[in-house]
C-alpha cells in the first residue's frame, strides 16, 4: 500500500487505463460473442422456421388437395380432376426437400426432423391404403370399390395426417420461439453490457477527473499560491509541494530556485549597501575636491592677480634704471639690469597665461552657434604679421558651425596656428592647413603643419601646464599654450591629440560636437559665473 502511494502520476495514469482496458476488453469480448448468437438467432428466425413455417402451410394445402382431387376422382371418374393430385404429389415432395435442407444437427431441429418424417411416413401410407386403390378402382371401372374405400377410412387416416401436420407446424413455432427467445435475451444482454461499458467510462472518467484533482488541480493551485506569494516580495517564504511525486519534485525545484534568489537578493542588498556607501564617500570626495579645486583655481586667480601690481612696479623701476643708466655703468651692471627686465617680463607673461587659463570656464558668456570660418579669418589676421614674416600660409577652406563660446574658441586655433607658425623648420616656409571631417556626432578638425614635428614619447606631455620641449632661447613662450586649448576643447565636451602617424610636422585633431548633438547638452552648461575680476 505504501508502495502504491509512492506511485507518480504517470503510473497511477496507466495503471487506470490498464485496469478500464481490460474490463472493456472483457465486456467486448462477451458483447462479441453475444453478437454472435444473436446474429444465429435471427437466421434461424428469418432463414429456417420462417421458411419451415410457410412450407409447413403450403403441406397441409398439398395434402388437401391430393385429398380433395381423389375424392372428386372417385365420384366423377374424370381424368382430369387428378390434375389437382399429381400437382400437390410433387408440390409435397419439393416441401419435404426443403424443409430437410433447412433443419440443422441441434436437438430441436432432431426433434422437428422426427415429425417430419412422421408426417412423410403418414402421407406415403395415405397414399399407398387409400389413393392408389382408388384411383386403381375407378381405372378399373369398380366406381363402388373406390367410394367403399373412400368411406371406410380415408377421412379418419387423412385427419390422422392433418394432425402430424398440425403437431410438424406446432414443432417448428416451438424451434422459432425458443430461437426468438434466445435472440431476445441475447439483446438484452447486448443493451445491458453497453450500459455496463458506459457505466465502466463514466466511473473512469469520474476518477480520472478525481485523480487529476488530486494530484494535479490542487497541488498545482496551491503551488501557484506559493509562487505568488514569494513573488509579491515574501522571498522567505517556504515553498511545499504536495501531490504527485512529479509536482513535489516540481515543488522542491521553485524552493530551491526561490532559495538561490533569496541569496542572490541578500547578496545584492549587501552589494547595493556597499555601493551606497562607496558612492557616499566618493559624493563626499567629489564635494571636498570640487572645494579644493575651486580654492586652487580662486587662489591661483588671486595669486596671479595680486602679483600683477609689485611685479609692474620691479619692470618699471628695472625699465627706468635701463633707460637711465644703460651704457653709463658697466657692461656687467648692464646685463643685470638686462636679466632684470627680462625675468619681470617673464614673468608677467606667465601670470598673464596663468591667469587665462584659469578664468577658461569660470568667466562665461554661454554657449552660443560659431562660425568657426569666420573665426579663422580672425585668427588669420591676427597673425597675418607672424606668417608674413615667416613667409608662410594658412589654408583653411568650409569650416563648419559649432556650439561654444566664440573667444574662447578663437582662443584655441590662434594658439595650434601660432604654435605651427612658431614651430617651423629652418629656411622652410611654413606650411598650416585647417580641415574638418564629420565623423559619426562629432566634427574632427584637424591642424596639420610642415614643422619640426613632435615625438611621440611627448604626445601627451605637450597639453601639460609649463611643460616645454625646447629651450626658451630657440623658440620663445611659457609652454601653457596647448594647456590651456586642451582645457578649451575639454570645456566644450570634445578631445585633443597628437596625431603620431603624421610623418610631414605636426598633427594637432580635436573634436567637437555637431550643432544636433551639441543642443542636447544642457542649456546652463559652462555657465558658472565667479565674481569679476578685482580692480
Amino acid at each position: 500500500m505504501a508502495a502504491v502511494r509512492n506511485w507518480t502520476l504517470r503510473q497511477r495514469a496507466i495503471a487506470l487505463t490498464v485496469v478500464v482496458g481490460v474490463i472493456l476488453a472483457g465486456l467486448a469480448g462477451v458483447a462479441g460473442y453475444t453478437a454472435a448468437e444473436s446474429r444465429e438467432g435471427l437466421h434461424v428466425l428469418l432463414d429456417k422456421t420462417g421458411p419451415m413455417r410457410v412450407a409447413g402451410q403450403s403441406l397441409q394445402s398439398a395434402l388437401l388437395d391430393q385429398e380433395t382431387a381423389v375424392r372428386g376422382y372417385a365420384l366423377t371418374t374424370d381424368q382430369d380432376d387428378l390434375k389437382p393430385y399429381y400437382d400437390g404429389l410433387a408440390t409435397e415432395g419439393e416441401i419435404f426437400a426443403q424443409m430437410k435442407g433447412l433443419l440443422g444437427d441441434s436437438p430441436q431441429d432432431d426433434r422437428v426432423r422426427q415429425q417430419l418424417e412422421a408426417v412423410e411416413s403418414g402421407s406415403t401410407e395415405w397414399r399407398a391404403v387409400i389413393a392408389e386403390p382408388v384411383i386403381a378402382a375407378v381405372q378399373g371401372g369398380d366406381t363402388a370399390r373406390a367410394l367403399q374405400i373412400i368411406d371406410q377410412g380415408s377421412r379418419q387416416r387423412f385427419d390422422v395426417l392433418r394432425a402430424d401436420v398440425s403437431t410438424l407446424q406446432d414443432d417448428i413455432l416451438t424451434l422459432r420461439n425458443v430461437f426468438a427467445d434466445q435472440t431476445v435475451a441475447n439483446s438484452n444482454l447486448l443493451v445491458f453490457l453497453l450500459l455496463l461499458a458506459a457505466a465502466v467510462i463514466i466511473v473512469a472518467g469520474a476518477a480520472l477527473l478525481i485523480l487529476l484533482e488530486r494530484f494535479v488541480v490542487r497541488p498545482v493551485t496551491d503551488l501557484a499560491a506559493e509562487v505568488r506569494l514569494v513573488a509579491a516580495g515574501d522571498y522567505q517564504h517556504e515553498i511545499s509541494g504536495s501531490g504527485s511525486p512529479e509536482l513535489a519534485a516540481l515543488a522542491s525545484d521553485v524552493d530551491g530556485m526561490r532559495r538561490k534568489i533569496a541569496d542572490d537578493l541578500a547578496e545584492v542588498t549587501r552589494a547595493r549597501a556597499a555601493i551606497e556607501d562607496t558612492n557616499r564617500r566618493l559624493e563626499e570626495q567629489t564635494e571636498e575636491l570640487t572645494r579644493s579645486n575651486r580654492d586652487l583655481e580662486q587662489f591661483a586667480y588671486v595669486a596671479s592677480h595680486d602679483l600683477q601690481e609689485p611685479l609692474r612696479k620691479v619692470a618699471s623701476f628695472c625699465q627706468l634704471l635701463q633707460r637711465r643708466y644703460g651704457g653709463k655703468l658697466d657692461e656687467r651692471a648692464d646685463q643685470y639690469i638686462y636679466f632684470a627686465v627680462d625675468g619681470a617680463q617673464r614673468m608677467q607673461r606667465l601670470i598673464n597665461d596663468l591667469l587665462a587659463f584659469s578664468r577658461i570656464g569660470r568667466i562665461t558668456s554661454g554657449f552660443t552657434e560659431v562660425d568657426l570660418q569666420k573665426v579663422m579669418d580672425e585668427v588669420s589676421g591676427q597673425l597675418d604679421a607672424a606668417r608674413e614674416y615667416a613667409d608662410g600660409e594658412i589654408i583653411y577652406n568650409d569650416l563648419p558651425t559649432v556650439r561654444g563660446e566664440e573667444p574662447l574658441l578663437t582662443n584655441l586655433l590662434a594658439n595650434l596656428v601660432n604654435n605651427a607658425l612658431k614651430f617651423r623648420k629652418p629656411d622652410v616656409p611654413p606650411r598650416v592647413e585647417i580641415t574638418c571631417r564629420e565623423v559619426g556626432d562629432q566634427w574632427e578638425i584637424s591642424c596639420e603643419d610642415n614643422g619640426i614635428g613632435i615625438e611621440a614619447e611627448f604626445a601627451d606631455k605637450v597639453f601639460v601646464i609649463f611643460q616645454r620641449l625646447h629651450a626658451k632661447d630657440a623658440y620663445p613662450g611659457t609652454g601653457i599654450g596647448l594647456a590651456i586649448a586642451k582645457k578649451i576643447v575639454e570645456y566644450h565636451g570634445g578631445r585633443i591629440w597628437i596625431d603620431s602617424d603624421y610623418t610631414g610636422g605636426t598633427a594637432i585633431r580635436f573634436v567637437l560636437p555637431v550643432i544636433a548633438a551639441a543642443s542636447e547638452l544642457p542649456s546652463d552648461q559652462g555657465s558658472k559665473q565667479l565674481q569679476e575680476e578685482k580692480a
